[in-house]
């Protein structure tokens, strides 16, 4: 019975390394089959060999090998970076040139508008295999999409590039009593998940930070605006609150999550 819950356990690892970073189950699994158990230390030398050889997979071999399915990682410089650094490490930071092109177009425009105002981005795709899922996400996995943070003004009033969440997600811009409310609409028709993303919080937010509604319409304008765009994807209260009125402004379905805590963009 031991036996059997190890396996189970070991498995479970597996599972939940691929389905968050796509190469770390295949290395766990490696790590267990080479390193011996009669070895002192065991577990400890374990852990060690698979963080060093995820490590270096990941930031040396990864980006390499990438392109030959069609992806590279997001150009970060002085005017794009991801909301956090698991993004990196979780390798949901590639995507395809054509999107890489169209990030760096945006990056530049808004900074303009914006001094000083990155392109910060969340969750994009892994670097490998059309069709291969990025939980928690449904459609993030053929190079195409990515999710894009909003605009925040810290106490001063002055816009920034902080975000009130941990992670990018789950700190709502919901609709004010006038506004339609297409998150109690869906979740009264049973799609319990539509919020899901505020227990990504972890309970840590930042409350000092506000919704810029100027920058981020000037943002979701200059999204929009890019020719290769083909859909992009905010709570419709939102839309409405922000003025943007675009054909590529859709609603995402009540299958998926809910979009006022960021903007989701994908290529035709």
């Amino acid at each position: 019975m031991k036996r059997t819950l190890k396996i189970i356990s070991k498995i479970l690892i597996i599972i939940f390394l691929t389905l968050s970073t796509q190469v770390g189950g295949a290395i766990y699994l490696i790590t267990e089959l080479i390193i011996k158990k009669t070895i002192r230390n065991y577990r400890l030398i374990k852990v060690g060999i698979f963080i060093v050889t995820y490590l270096i997979i990941t930031f040396t071999v990864v980006p390499y090998v990438a392109p030959a399915f069609g992806r590279e990682k997001i150009k970060n410089n002085d005017l794009i970076a991801p909301c956090t650094i698991f993004t990196t490490l979780c390798n949901r930071n590639y995507v395809t040139p054509e999107l890489n092109i169209s990030l760096q177009k945006i990056s530049k425009s808004i900074s303009k508008k914006h001094n000083g105002i990155k392109l910060i981005y969340l969750d994009a795709n892994f670097p490998f295999i059309n069709g291969f899922p990025l939980p928690p996400h449904l459609s993030h996995n053929d190079g195409k999409k990515i999710d894009i943070s909003f605009i925040y003004t810290n106490i001063k009033g002055k816009v920034t590039n902080k975000k009130p969440a941990l992670l990018g997600y789950g700190i709502y811009e919901g609709p004010n009593p006038r506004e339609y409310d297409q998150i109690e609409a869906c979740k009264k028709r049973g799609y319990w998940q539509y919020d899901f993303a505020k227990y990504l919080t972890l309970g840590i937010s930042n409350n000092q930070l506000k919704l810029s509604e100027k920058a981020t319409k000037d943002l979701l304008l200059e999204i929009v605006n890019q020719q290769k765009v083909g859909k992009v994807f905010i709570e419709p209260h939102l839309k409405s609150r922000l003025g943007v009125h675009n054909l590529k402004i859709r609603f995402h379905g009540c299958q998926a999550v809910r979009h006022d805590d960021h903007i989701h963009l994908q290529l035709k």
